[in-house]
């Protein structure tokens, strides 16, 4: 073979593996991702317990099992972890870490995690305790550092969290502004106004771009209709480098399938 024929082949053996990559990623793109799922809190604003955050962390990790997620790189966590048959693991910021570290470690090519509980100006509440910006920034940098990421805080003034943790290769959605509560966490709730808006829009949105739009206009129908002010107003960041990314991690179509 001649060495013009040679690099000729070479050359079309890399727009083929060009093409093959998108199209095995479509199959199933969040195979090798690392996720956990949060349930901070089970106080309901009346100070009442509430299986409202369970509720959601529950549904929402089986919506990540229907998108793509893999049993086995998903980790859940509950303030009360004994009450519940799917086992997650007792909420605590050391823990968490300890989990992201080891998921990160094994399914490398991208992370999500999501909290549910109260929030505070000062952070998300774990347990009776604050998980502040700058410590969950440092756990990303220290676990998931440059490989695309997705952060979901469902809390009071959870819009704290968008500016600390911004970064190219992040997308950070809240449910509140800094200065704005967000509703639906009473001892009656069965989830969140914004987890319950997840859950309901996920179904149909075709990667998490989408997903983030459809979760800010049904939190602001929601709070229309029941008369609740001021808005919460979610928040949403998506970095320079992974906007044009997040098309190729697209959701399944179609409704969800059994557990």
């Amino acid at each position: 073979m001649s060495p013009r024929a040679g690099l000729a082949s070479a050359f079309a053996a890399l727009l083929l593996l060009g093409w093959a990559a998108p199209a095995l990623a479509a199959a199933n793109p969040f195979a090798d991702w690392a996720a956990v799922v949060v349930a901070g809190d089970y106080h309901g604003s009346g100070g009442g317990p509430t299986e409202a955050f369970d509720n959601a962390r529950r549904d929402v990790s089986k919506e990540l099992r229907r998108i793509g997620f893999a049993q086995g790189n998903l980790r859940t966590f509950s303030v009360r972890p004994d009450r519940y048959k799917d086992s997650p693991q007792k909420s605590d910021p050391r823990a968490i870490y300890k989990a992201l570290e080891e998921l990160s470690g094994k399914a490398k090519t991208g992370c999500l995690i999501y909290f549910t509980s109260h929030g505070a100006p000062q952070g998300v509440v774990i347990d009776q305790q604050i998980l502040s910006p700058g410590i969950l920034n440092a756990m990303l940098d220290a676990t998931c550092a440059q490989r695309p990421t997705i952060v979901v805080v469902s809390a009071c003034f959870s819009g704290v969290f968008v500016r600390p943790l911004a970064a190219p290769n992040r997308m950070i959605l809240t449910a509140a502004r800094p200065d704005r509560t967000s509703f639906g966490c009473g001892e009656d709730s069965v989830y969140p106004f914004f987890d319950d808006c997840v859950l309901k829009t996920s179904p149909l949105a075709k990667d998490f771009a989408a997903l983030a739009s459809s979760v800010k206009s049904c939190v602001a129908l929601r709070e229309i209709q029941e008369g609740m002010k001021p808005p919460s107003e979610p928040q949403l960041s998506i970095g320079a480098e992974l906007r044009p990314m997040l098309p190729l991690y697209a959701f399944p179509s179609g409704p969800p399938g059994a557990d």
